[in-house]
């Protein structure tokens, strides 16, 4: 949509280069609003979308259901005892009514339907307001191509299947469809609040790509990797994937970790803040003590990958499946003498998110199940993928692999906070 767009650049100029962590009582606020304006506006329209009237989700504490967590509110930071959710749309009033089948409101959106004293059996509570509701489909959290989507455990799905009459067994069906759809949809208000968490992202690489951080002939890989994490938790904030370093020489045969002059370096980085999720890779080159300059071969390898991004991301389209994005990219790249590699997958309430799998590192082919699933408006994508390059002062292939995160409007497709588009020259006095 054309206003998300222009929120995301407006917001882009707006935290440019100042882009702070808020207090964790502010985030809790903003994700309450978020829940809100979610559970209220976007979930109506996800149910009607894919004809799903009731949506039952039912999960335990220590062991919740990925969509689960991604409804209860901040204060929750798991779920309690049983927690049983239904969404039912109903078709009268045209409104979306939620219920909470546990002893507790679940946030002030989701007030508890369960009266313990009169019905102290949890499960006849819930089967009892499935029996007033008289709904068209029973949806579950059962999916066997998307792992966000199939958060029902065994033990929790026989005890409610033993419940129900065999009428109502004839409804239970799959929620994948709704449930790939509440997870890959962002809104607005998200929207409004992504670029500062990618903005924050690139703060951290620029500062940990430099001569503040990193000592020649002293730092190591691993030194980095953990300065990453380190910085991380001085900010309040988290990641859901270890930060890694990597080197790559024109020597091949020097493979020590510790970072010397003429390192061509790679990270693999991202964070988790107001429940949205960054994944990022960019590349420095440590300048030789004679450089001025990252060596013209090495630029050339940089800007082809990111033609390579731009080949993929101009085939993006409404109602293309993941594999059809991926052949053609392929298709493309190497009719320009690109040698690729994509593994490109949606992000957002998840870094490794539900949606259409473009590609895996191992699966140039296609990916079955979530590669067949076709892509929608209103969503995020991690554009991760490589370009093998041969340079004449190399011994070995050079392979630029980028990653950065971008938005799908459902024409166009835009990046949050930018990419990189030139290497980080890292220089030494």
């Amino acid at each position: 949509m054309k206003k998300i767009i222009q929120v995301i650049l407006f917001c882009g100029l707006m935290f440019s280069s100042t882009a702070q962590v808020k207090t964790v009582r502010e985030q809790a606020t903003i994700i309450n609003e978020l829940l809100s304006d979610r559970l209220n506006n976007l979930l109506p329209s996800l149910m009607s979308k894919h004809n799903i009237d009731c949506w039952v989700l039912m999960t335990r504490e220590y062991n919740e259901d990925p969509i689960v967590k991604t409804m209860l509110p901040a204060e929750w930071l798991a779920a309690r005892r049983r927690t049983i959710l239904v969404f039912y749309n109903n078709p009268q009033s045209g409104k979306l009514e939620k219920y909470a089948i546990a002893r507790y409101a679940v946030g002030k959106e989701i007030q508890s339907a369960w009266d313990v004293a009169k019905t102290p059996d949890q499960w006849e509570a819930l089967v009892g307001l499935i029996t007033k509701l008289q709904p068209k489909q029973i949806a579950l959290n059962v999916s066997s191509d998307f792992g966000h989507a199939d958060g029902l455990d065994h033990t929790e799905y026989m005890e409610f299947m033993s419940y129900l009459s065999v009428d109502q067994k004839s409804k239970v069906m799959s929620a994948q469809p709704l449930a790939v759809a509440w997870l890959e949809t962002r809104t607005e208000k998200e929207m409004a609040y992504y670029p500062t968490l990618l903005e924050i992202t690139h703060q951290i690489i620029k500062e940990g790509f430099s001569n503040k951080v990193i000592k020649v002939d002293e730092t190591t890989t691993t030194d980095l990797e953990w300065w990453f994490r380190q910085k991380l938790s001085d900010m309040g904030l988290s990641t859901w994937f270890h930060p890694s370093v990597e080197i790559q020489r024109r020597n091949a045969k020097n493979k020590e970790a510790v970072i010397r002059r003429g390192d061509f370096l790679h990270v693999d980085f991202g964070i988790s803040y107001l429940r949205l999720n960054s994944d990022v890779q960019e590349h420095a080159y440590v300048l030789l003590a004679n450089e001025k300059n990252i060596p013209q071969n090495l630029v050339q390898a940089f800007e082809q990958t990111n033609q390579l991004q731009d080949i993929l991301t101009n085939s993006f389209g409404t109602g293309k499946s993941g594999n059809e994005i991926l052949a053609n990219t392929i298709t493309i790249a190497k009719s320009k003498g690109i040698a690729p590699s994509i593994y490109t997958h949606p992000i957002g309430m998840h870094g490794h998110a539900a949606g259409p799998t473009i590609g895996m590192w191992d699966m140039q082919n296609g990916v079955p199940g979530s590669g067949d699933y076709k892509m929608y408006s209103n969503t995020c994508y991690s554009i991760e993928l490589n370009a093998t390059h041969h340079l004449s002062d190399w011994e070995n292939p050079v392979k630029v692999a980028l990653e950065q995160n971008g938005y799908f409007n459902g024409k166009i497709f835009s990046y949050i906070d930018g990419r990189q588009t030139k290497i980080i020259p890292i220089t030494f006095d």
